[in-house]
């Protein structure tokens, strides 16, 4: 039954109430494989599509466009008005060739990887002295601390942590516009864009002298198609947008510390690498290990689009105007696409350098990092989530497994605990304190 032609019947609640779970309750309506089920989206027919098809089609720009598809709640509270995930064509290419000189030059990567290393010994020696992070509170203030001092974000390392705690609770707040916490993420929100404009205009006055490229160097001098400066507050926001990917890789950590605890064996194996190799970063089975936390866990469940012609795929339409949505939770786990999905296996991983080439692996979006809307902190949010997958591997620790359950409803999720972090010899705390 094609839902797309009933207007009373409309799926945007099922996005609410069922959240990660809509995609495979669509699946439902329509043949096992299918690349393509019509639906209804905010009032709008849409076509939801999955797998190699589905990607090629979503990032094919000759008939989808990204600007004004996502709904304005999502797009101004998280990543701020006039940003770079809001654009399409020539101007998104030319604002995005700073993102990928800033985030995915190899150089920059390996810039960032001994403030990975030192921040994550901070937390584990911390987490070993009988420190009560969970592993998500951890992940926030290490991974914001190394990467805003990597982004070259003046200010102490408490200072750092803070603004940290701020960009995290806009990730965490940005998916539930019913709750008090969407007011929160819109007040933190006002103060960070206020605050990475001042330090944009501190750059541009000589009061503040990052190094050349920093990415607050970079944005502070960044120039339109135009040749004119971005506006302060603009810059500002594709600063943020800079850094915040990877705090926010905080709550791939918080399903790595489920995963973990489940998996005993893995942690052996990730401490033993962590050994031999006497560091905390570059680990090839905790990279693994990232990768398939990234397969299973996406951020979000799925990304909408416009049709900006008639579409057809797998035997299925939308006119003009309706939207394309991909479903990131079903192409990472298509059974086209990857042996066996629905397995959590590392090893799926082993010896794949280029995931770029894997069309269907799309946890930081598809298409080419320079000309497409592949995320060019990538590389970055990898290397994060593999420190911190070797520092709760470390044998001082314990996962604690209370907690652990996740709420597919809400988006984004994470374990509720976050993942509770106990040294090894201490006693089960009581369930009830």
């Amino acid at each position: 039954m094609d839902y797309s032609r009933f207007p009373l019947h409309d799926d945007s609640i099922g996005l609410l109430t069922r959240g990660y779970g809509l995609g495979a309750r669509l699946w439902q309506r329509t043949e096992r494989g299918a690349r393509s089920v019509p639906f209804r989206l905010l009032g709008r027919p849409a076509l939801f599509v999955r797998g190699a098809e589905g990607v090629e089609l979503f990032y094919d720009e000759s008939r989808i466009r990204r600007h004004g598809a996502m709904p304005a709640f999502i797009q101004e509270s998280l990543f701020g008005h006039g940003s770079v995930h809001s654009l399409d064509g020539d101007e998104h290419r030319h604002r995005k060739s700073t993102f990928v000189d800033v985030l995915y030059d190899d150089e920059h990567v390996d810039r960032l990887m001994p403030l990975l290393d030192r921040e994550w010994r901070t937390e584990l020696e911390a987490w070993a002295a009988g420190g009560d992070r969970s592993a998500y509170q951890a992940a926030v203030a290490a991974l914001g601390r190394a990467v805003m001092g990597w982004a070259g974000i003046p200010g102490t390392r408490a200072a750092h942590e803070r603004w940290a705690q701020r960009q995290a609770q806009i990730v965490d707040g940005f998916g539930v516009p019913y709750s008090p916490e969407y007011l929160l993420a819109l007040g933190n929100r006002r103060w960070s864009d206020h605050h990475a404009a001042r330090l944009i205009e501190a750059v541009r006055s000589g009061a503040l002298e990052p190094e050349p490229g920093t990415a607050l160097h970079a944005w502070a001098w960044h120039r339109g198609p135009d040749g004119a400066l971005l506006a302060p507050h603009l810059a500002g926001v594709e600063l943020q947008n800079s850094f915040r990917p990877m705090i926010a890789v905080s709550r791939f950590v918080a399903f790595a510390a489920k995963e973990l605890h489940d998996r005993p064996e893995w942690r052996e194996r990730i401490a033993a690498e962590n050994d031999e190799r006497g560091s905390l970063v570059g680990g090839t089975i905790a990279t693994m290990f990232a990768q398939e936390i990234r397969r299973t866990a996406p951020f979000v469940p799925m990304l909408p689009a416009w049709a900006t012609t008639d579409v057809e795929l797998d035997g299925e339409r939308v006119p003009k105007g309706g939207r394309v949505v991909l479903d990131i939770l079903g192409t990472d786990t298509d059974e086209r696409s990857w042996s066996e999905p629905n397995s959590f296996d590392p090893e799926r991983f082993r010896g794949i350098d280029d995931y770029e080439a894997i069309t269907t692996f799309v946890p930081h979006g598809g298409g080419g990092v320079s000309t497409g809307h592949r995320c060019p902190g990538e590389k970055l949010a990898i290397a994060g989530l593999a420190a911190a997958i070797a520092s709760l591997s470390d044998p001082r620790i314990r996962i604690s497994g209370r907690g652990l359950d996740v709420n597919r409803r809400r988006m984004p999720t994470k374990p509720r605990s976050g993942g509770r972090i106990r040294p090894a010899g201490a006693p089960s705390r009581c369930p009830f304190h």
